[in-house]
């Protein structure tokens, strides 16, 4: 669907349902309302009570959304998953956010596997995220808890688990 997105990341929600609904699908804001709140891993967002704009949390492909995050102090530790395919071109480059605008992070390992078994077989990178922050690397958190930065070097990485 082509959608007028701010430069914040917001749609109209009656933009989505009219497109949505002339379309081949069809969706209410009550079916819209419904994934919002039960999604588990909490993607979206509405902007106010009236549930007039929705957008991602974080993840957004574009470059041109800006999510307005703040900078946080991040925990000592943090977890990326990924395929076990990626690690050795991972390890002689960087994590990096691909098509997405942040490497996406996790706080425990439990969710870090979770993200990394849709890749393939899974492994979880250990990450010096405390020593990332004291050398200058910005740090932000999306509404959802998923912690973000642009790169992570090897030379922070603290533990391969498999």
């Amino acid at each position: 669907l082509e959608l007028n997105i701010d430069k914040n990341g917001w749609v109209s929600v009656k933009e989505l349902l009219d497109k949505v609904n002339a379309s081949k699908f069809s969706l209410t804001l009550k079916e819209l309302s419904y994934i919002v709140e039960t999604d588990d891993k909490q993607r979206y967002s509405f902007k106010d009570d009236e549930k007039s704009y929705i957008r991602a949390n974080q993840g957004h492909s574009t470059q041109q959304v800006n999510l307005e995050f703040e900078k946080s102090i991040p925990p000592d530790v943090l977890y990326h998953g990924t395929s076990k395919s990626h690690l050795s071109q991972i390890r002689k480059t960087e994590i990096k956010p691909m098509t997405r605008q942040y490497v996406h992070l996790s706080a425990d390992i439990t969710t870090a596997n979770k993200v990394g078994k849709r890749h393939g077989e899974v492994v979880v990178i250990e990450i010096d995220a405390k020593r990332m922050f004291e050398d200058g690397f910005n740090f932000f958190i999306s509404d959802n808890g998923v912690w973000l930065t642009k790169v992570v070097s090897p030379k922070y990485f603290l533990n391969i688990i498999e």
